[in-house]
């Protein structure tokens, strides 16, 4: 890679449940001097997705909305805006609020996650590529959180056509020393570097990404990929709650029924 390219996309329409928004993105896409090419990357925000898919909900009760998007209670804090809850969502991402957020949304009412992200963006890859008649990939983004690390981030939710993983492991680095887990979450940091230009109060909720040589011809595991599984996770409750399942008796892997919930 010798450059890199990163521009949001200007032109997009306020999106209702029900539009094409595969549709709409193309014609932005199109509408931009710079257009689409081979090996672009799409990075949109998922809350557009879930407009599109239907996923605003009244606010009636926002932890019910939270709750019923919830698997598991990682850590539940009471702080000076109320309880914050750490929760693993019905995909595996471990998250605030189970993404559940109420901002750039009509009043009175909360937006979920896509029900299934990856295949949001395997309908919307297909349906650009067709469009377009370039190969072209898709990542769906969300803000997360990071465990010691102030502040927020994007990070990928939905993947299709994208290498989300570069696996550098059995090569060596410059100084010939073998690379034993060296994998960069290729998808996250796309995701990352194009909020630096979609922003989060810019109402571009759409980037291109070029010059990357990550997409693929098939649409990929997606970024179920990067879940990490139960078995490998050091973190996989906070203090407290370890402390409360320890004093239970319970075993760490303890069903949704015996666990810690605020």
């Amino acid at each position: 890679m010798d450059a890199l390219s990163i521009w949001a996309v200007d032109g997009l329409p306020e999106v209702h449940e029900g539009d094409d928004l595969a549709s709409l993105v193309h014609a932005a896409c199109n509408a931009d001097p710079r257009g689409l090419e081979a090996g672009d990357v799409l990075v949109i925000a998922s809350k557009i997705v879930s407009k599109a898919e239907g996923r605003l909900m009244p606010a009636e009760d926002r932890e019910a909305a939270i709750t019923s998007e919830s698997v598991r209670v990682v850590a539940s804090r009471e702080g000076a805006h109320g309880t914050t809850r750490i929760v693993e969502t019905r995909h595996g991402f471990v998250m605030a609020a189970a993404g559940v957020d109420a901002s750039n949304v009509p009043d009175g009412h909360v937006l979920l996650l896509p029900l299934d992200p990856d295949a949001s963006a395997r309908s919307i890859a297909t349906t650009v590529r067709e469009l377009a008649g370039v190969r072209v990939g898709v990542i769906i983004t969300d803000t997360f959180g990071r465990p010691w690390r102030e502040g927020q981030t994007d990070l990928a939710i939905g993947a299709a056509h994208v290498a989300v993983l570069d696996d550098l492991r059995g090569s060596a680095d410059a100084h010939g020393r073998a690379l034993n887990v060296s994998v960069t979450a290729v998808a996250d940091e796309v995701a990352a570097a194009a909020d630096l230009v979609k922003g989060k109060a810019s109402q571009r909720p759409v980037a291109v990404v070029r010059g990357l040589d990550v997409v693929t011809e098939d649409a990929g595991p997606g970024v179920r990929a990067l879940v990490r599984g139960a078995d490998r996770d050091l973190f996989r409750w906070g203090a407290r709650e370890a402390y409360e399942l320890g004093r239970a008796g319970a075993p760490l892997e303890a069903d949704a029924e015996t666990q810690p919930r605020s």
